[in-house]
C-alpha cells in the first residue's frame, strides 16, 4: 500500500531560521530521504515552497477566483511531502515517527485510494 506523509509547519518557522540552521534543518530531511530510498520504501520526495508564493483556485458557480500568499487565516503550511510504497499503516506510522521534522512540525499520515471508498 502507499502512504503520503505530509510535514505541516507553523507559518513562519523557516524565515525564524538562520542560514546554517536551515541548511542543517534541510541536510538531515535528505538524508532521511535517502534512507528511505535505500530501503525500497520512497517513491517521490518534495519540499514546497513558502506559502507566500502559493494561491488558492476556487471556481464556484462558474467563477473563478485566485488568492496568492501568504494566506492570512492559515497557522501551517505543507512544507513537503514524502511519498512511500510498499509500507502498512503501522509501517507508515514508525517512518513518520523516524522523520526528523516531527521535532518541529506535525507530519500527517494518509493513506493513498480513491476519494469515494
Amino acid at each position: 500500500m502507499a502512504y503520503m506523509l505530509l510535514i505541516n509547519e507553523p507559518v513562519g518557522q523557516r524565515a525564524a531560521r538562520s542560514e546554517a540552521e536551515g541548511r542543517e534543518v534541510y541536510a538531515r530531511m535528505k538524508r532521511f530521504g535517502d534512507t528511505l530510498r535505500s530501503r525500497g520504501q520512497l517513491r517521490a520526495v518534495e519540499s514546497l515552497k513558502s506559502q507566500s508564493d502559493a494561491a488558492r483556485v476556487e471556481v464556484r458557480e462558474g467563477r473563478l477566483q485566485v488568492i496568492d500568499g501568504p494566506f492570512a487565516e492559515a497557522k501551517e503550511m505543507i512544507g513537503g511531502f514524502f511519498l512511500l510504497e510498499g509500507v502498512d499503516r503501522e509501517q507508515a506510522l514508525a517512518i513518520a515517527a523516524e522523520c526528523p521534522a516531527a521535532e518541529w512540525c506535525t507530519v500527517e499520515v494518509r493513506a493513498l485510494g480513491p476519494c469515494y471508498e
